[in-house]
């Protein structure tokens, strides 16, 4: 998938939580915090200032 975002955006993919925890016990779907960490996949040029400088 090839993204090009505009301005100042960010696109981001999330990582996978854990499916288990470190004692070996699975954690169900309703249990799993929703991600806080992921892979910078494409960055926009910029915004584009007054003077049309980026």
């Amino acid at each position: 998938m090839n993204l090009n975002p505009l301005d100042d955006r960010v696109v981001v993919e999330p990582l996978s939580a854990e499916e288990t925890t470190a004692g070996g016990i699975v954690l169900p779907d309703s249990a799993k915090e929703k991600p806080q960490r992921g892979k910078v996949v494409a960055v926009g040029p910029g915004r584009l200032l007054e003077s049309g400088e980026r």
